[in-house]
């Protein structure tokens, strides 16, 4: 899935506060099966959106005004824990989450958000605690401007930190392989230069 390039987006921030949040839970393994990445939003923390006639479940925030349309979440320490499955940030980003914003994440869900275009915050424990606040009182938009690598509500702002190498990826809307290719002439002149050093590979 290409990203689009998040520079600086406002939005809605839903909160889910519990935490060690794991990727069974964002992503049930019922959603697993297909070949391909459609109706993963459907999937998207489905046990807890739907109840077993796929019903909605009104107390759940991500099906309540104006939640159900977040572009953002606050969440608990150790989010996507359990499984690598990479179908759960899949899911996130179809259903419009930009970013999740958390004292922490586990590793390889955090580092499969940033190959697939979801920005994942590590914020502090009052940082997240104020954030909660907000985003459960549904009183305004939060902003997230990666380029200054700020959060602000219309009371207050954040900043945070990110490694360098990701806000790349995310402010130019790269995977990966995209930011490899950032240098395919120096690749394919290296390439060119190996092989007629060493003509017995070709």
């Amino acid at each position: 899935m290409r990203a689009e390039p998040f520079t600086r987006k406002s939005g809605v921030m839903a909160a889910l506060p519990a935490a060690n949040i794991d990727t069974d839970v964002i992503m049930p393994k019922t959603f697993l099966k297909g070949i391909d990445r459609s109706g993963l939003d459907r999937g998207l923390f489905h046990d807890l959106r739907f109840d077993e006639n796929e019903n909605p479940r009104p107390d759940f925030v991500l099906n309540r005004p104006p939640w159900n349309e977040a572009s953002f979440l606050v969440t608990g320490a150790n989010f996507g824990c359990g499984s690598s499955r990479e179908h759960a940030v899949w899911g996130l980003r179809q259903f419009g989450i930009g970013a999740i914003v958390a004292p922490s994440f586990a590793g390889i869900f955090f580092d499969n958000c940033a190959r697939n275009g979801l920005l994942a915050i590590e914020a502090s424990d009052s940082q997240v605690g104020i954030l909660i606040e907000h985003a459960q009182a549904g009183v305004g938009e939060v902003t997230i401007d990666l380029e200054t690598q700020t959060i602000a509500t219309p009371e207050r702002s954040f900043h945070f930190d990110i490694d360098e190498r990701r806000k790349t990826m995310l402010l130019n809307g790269l995977d990966a392989v995209g930011m490899t290719l950032q240098w395919r002439d120096e690749i394919e002149t290296f390439q060119s230069r190996y092989l007629a050093d060493h003509d017995w590979l070709a």
